[in-house]
């Protein structure tokens, strides 16, 4: 896949590095015990130093208890957030826990490939700072959903003033230079494939094919996405405050010019009431046109209001690492 940055040397790798595996769960008690322990496996494979922190977003099933138990089984950390507060702060809290040299974030429904991490490995060591993956098929995703995110990544990037790859996801590697870049930046309103872009660093992106879901649901409805893509769109550009601007300035042309030409006609020829109907059309135009721009505006207004009342991202209600003696572990 193509990247925006220059070839140039492979930057130095540790000899023996630490790769922090973050894995984000909410509402998946029916997975999140067999991918852990599945995952674990296939990194003993690949014969490499690895930590797997998992973080708990509030779930309001089992996901969390099962997380604790399998803890007991595996070497692992467990973050449990005390309410949903969304993937986004779920992944930063996994970024914050990370002290790998780099760090990959997986799903725990299965559809990452355990194949694919030998190759985000692969390329870090030829001196790639992310690489991420970028699904080849959609087609486990229903209609609505595919021609939601065809539209929203094409006005995005449209709009937008860093590219940002339709088909790839959080599914990806961060070297630690990327961890610690993303770990600096303090927004509460938060659209992690764009701050992926934002930082930069040297990327490419991997092919791979999304497997099936191996149990439950995706928590991610219409709604969800909706609502991110608010985000993502008024977090990275100011245009479409710009455009509801210049479209206000020509439609108060158009208005005024219209309303000069009613006025010169009814001073030449009197009054028309036949008008009437054009009238109405023109205040319900015009009414619409205020209530999107006050849309477009309430929106940019909302992330200030967030961003100024400065309020943790999330909030951890326990914290358990079971590589550690028990005697050290906190519980918040």
């Amino acid at each position: 896949m193509p990247h925006n940055h220059p070839e140039r040397d492979s930057y130095p790798r540790p000899k023996n590095p630490l790769f922090s595996f973050i894995v984000p769960a909410y509402r998946e008690e029916k997975n999140i015990s067999n991918f852990l322990i599945s995952l674990k496996d296939s990194l003993d494979q690949l014969s490499i130093r690895y930590e797997i922190i998992a973080v708990d977003d509030g779930s309001p099933d089992n996901t969390g208890k099962l997380m604790l138990e399998t803890a007991q089984k595996i070497p692992m950390k467990c973050v449990l957030f005390s309410r949903n507060f969304g993937k986004e702060q779920a992944l930063t809290a996994g970024l914050m826990h990370a002290s790998g040299d780099a760090a990959i974030l997986m799903d725990a429904d299965f559809q990452h490939p355990f194949e694919t991490i030998e190759k985000f490995i692969s390329y870090w060591h030829q001196g790639y700072d992310m690489i991420y993956g970028v699904r080849m098929d959609r087609g486990h995703d229903g209609y609505a959903r595919r021609s939601f995110t065809y539209v929203f990544y094409k006005l995005l990037n449209w709009i937008a003033k860093i590219p940002i790859e339709p088909n790839a996801g959080d599914f990806r590697l961060l070297d630690r230079k990327a961890i610690d870049a993303l770990n600096t930046l303090p927004e509460r309103t938060r659209f992690m494939k764009g701050l992926y872009a934002w930082v930069g660093f040297k990327s490419i992106g991997i092919p791979f094919d999304v497997t099936e879901r191996q149990a439950g649901q995706s928590s991610y409805n219409l709604s969800k996405l909706s609502n991110l893509a608010a985000i993502g769109l008024t977090s990275f550009s100011t245009l479409p405050l710009r455009i509801s601007m210049l479209v206000g300035v020509l439609t108060s042309f158009f208005a005024f010019s219209y309303g000069f030409w009613i006025v010169m006609r009814t001073l030449l020829f009197g009054a028309d009431l036949p008008g009437w109907s054009t009238l109405v059309a023109a205040v319900l135009f015009l009414g619409g046109l205020q209530l999107i721009a006050m849309g477009i505006l309430g929106e940019y207004i909302s992330h200030i209001f967030t961003e100024v009342k400065n309020r943790p991202l999330y909030i951890v209600s326990e914290i358990y690492d079971s590589t550690l003696p028990k005697q050290q572990n906190t519980y918040a």
